[in-house]
């Protein structure tokens, strides 16, 4: 297993995460938690792609 694949779980679960907040947000009818919630989960997705974008990049493994 690389080191890649140990993080995808965590990535996938990010995304996962994000999608729900996502849901949570269109069903509630208070505006001020739909904000709240909306950022949470436009954060969460940051972290998701930020992660995503830093699995797919080629690791350095040093002078060879």
């Amino acid at each position: 297993m690389s080191v890649g694949d140990e993080y995808r779980g965590p990535v996938r679960e990010l995304h996962e995460r994000a999608r729900e907040l996502e849901e949570a947000a269109e069903r509630i009818t208070d505006p001020e938690q739909r904000q709240r919630l909306t950022g949470k989960a436009r954060r969460v997705r940051e972290q998701s792609e930020q992660a995503n974008r830093m699995l797919a990049e080629p690791w350095d493994t040093g002078p060879r």
